[in-house]
């Protein structure tokens, strides 16, 4: 038998962590934490499958809703083998270190969460089994009674760097769980490569599913149409913030804002960009041979940037027009751009601009929808701070269009598919579009805890 459960995620933008259970061999894919809970709140439910085998930990990418969780799993399930990219190995020494002093500053007064510590993640990523794009591996599990052995391989998912979608084989059947994917070339890397289908069961992802084609614009007209909004807050005397998640989002909008200064659509004026931002942005320069970018000659590290450092005064930002790319996207509690957004909010010449997803939880989901004259509160307790600033929303999204998901259902053919990775609206969006293809298509929820059957022979 073949069963798929939802430990953590699933019907929301969270802890994404899903259990795959073929024929005696159990298989984790993704250990995500919910960046906007924290405590026992943030993690997959491990308590689900306490019962059940765990040979295997597969890690899609790097970002935290994907990874973040995997010290607390690897005590769970202390004999699982962790596999993942190259690449996310190499990200993940990055943003687990930086997880500690995140969780640390959090959890300062939760004694009951215990918080893992910088040895526990070296010793755990020293164990990783790492493999490149295309390369078959093995995922049969110690107590597995099938007839054959299963294997693994990753396929690139055109996500961030070392994105991959993971596809599972076993007794002629193949299972395809996307991750998270992006299915339009962005500014630094190309288009997610699809496996060869046709799929058995189609596991993906349905972030942008409720949101239509109107509100997406290609990336070129998007491009200039940041640049028209940045250079009129620059022709008035201001600065911009721009939140953005350090492993990727950076990356990305650092591409474009350079790539419109170099063209002469933007205005040149200092770009601050923070230490781990930085620190990622040499990875993403090391790869550029290796995986899919789209310039290779374009160098991150070598694009004039400004330290945007913790102890930065405010004042700095404001001294003369600059652009911002502070973390993180979501505009989390303590992090460099919710305390810049309060200064940014009281500057009339000055702008803040929300170029991707937000949870309606979020400081950013706040910002993005405070009206200027009014008050917003950053958190819930907040103090009321008056809006005197620009505020506009832009889309650049690494994840795929529902017209894509769509048309990676055309293209794969599955005979079902779970629908994960999504609020409420966009799921039944992508599940209605699906059905209304009249292909046979099996449709299912990935709800946390819920147990779908795959194959029953």
């Amino acid at each position: 038998m073949i069963t798929f459960q939802t430990i953590g995620g699933g019907e929301e933008i969270g802890a994404n962590s899903y259990y795959l259970y073929i024929e005696g061999t159990g298989i984790i894919l993704d250990t995500g934490m919910h960046p906007n809970k924290t405590g026992i709140e943030s993690l997959p439910d491990y308590n689900l499958i306490a019962d059940r085998p765990v040979d295997f930990i597969v890690i899609s990418h790097a970002h935290q809703d994907h990874l973040s969780s995997l010290p607390y799993a690897i005590k769970k399930f202390p004999y699982a083998k962790i596999v993942m990219t190259p690449q996310t190995l190499d990200l993940a020494r990055l943003t687990l270190h930086n997880s500690v002093s995140i969780l640390r500053e959090q959890m300062q007064h939760d004694k009951n969460f215990v918080i893992y510590n910088h040895d526990e993640i070296d010793m755990m990523l020293r164990m990783v089994l790492d493999y490149p794009y295309n390369t078959p591996f093995n995922l049969t599990g110690y107590a597995h009674d099938g007839p054959v052995e299963v294997t693994g391989e990753f396929t690139d998912a055109g996500h961030i760097l070392g994105s991959a979608g993971i596809l599972i084989r076993y007794n002629g059947l193949a299972i395809f769980y996307t991750g998270d994917i992006s299915l339009q070339t962005q500014s630094v890397l190309k288009k997610a490569k699809l496996p060869d289908g046709p799929i058995q069961t189609l596991i993906m992802e349905t972030t942008y599913g409720s949101t239509s084609e109107s509100q997406l614009r290609p990336l070129k007209e998007e491009a200039l149409n940041l640049a028209k909004a940045v250079n009129k807050i620059i022709g008035q005397g201001g600065s911009v913030l721009i939140p953005v998640f350090a492993l990727g989002k950076t990356q990305e909008l650092l591409s474009i804002l350079w790539k419109l200064m170099e063209s002469g659509k933007l205005a040149r004026v200092p770009l601050y960009t923070g230490g781990l931002g930085r620190k990622i942005n040499k990875l993403y320069d090391k790869n550029r041979f290796i995986v899919g970018v789209n310039d290779t000659d374009l160098e991150l590290v070598k694009i004039p940037q400004e330290t945007l450092l913790r102890s930065i005064k405010p004042r700095e930002v404001f001294k003369e027009p600059a652009i911002v790319l502070a973390s993180s996207g979501m505009m989390m509690q303590g992090t460099a751009s919710y305390r810049l957004a309060k200064h940014f909010l009281k500057d009339e010449n000055s702008a803040i601009f929300i170029v991707g997803y937000t949870e309606e939880t979020t400081t950013a989901w706040r910002v993005a929808n405070a009206m200027r004259g009014k008050t917003v509160s950053l958190h819930e307790q907040g103090e009321a701070i008056p809006v005197r600033c620009t505020i506009s929303k832009f889309r650049f999204t690494a994840h795929a269009r529902r017209k894509d998901l769509v048309g990676m259902v055309k293209q794969l053919a599955p005979k079902q598919v779970i629908l994960l990775h999504g609020e409420e609206d966009a799921i039944n969006w992508v599940g209605s579009a699906i059905l209304a293809l009249k292909q046979g298509v099996k449709v299912f929820v990935g709800s946390r805890g819920k147990t779908i059957v795959i194959h029953d022979e």
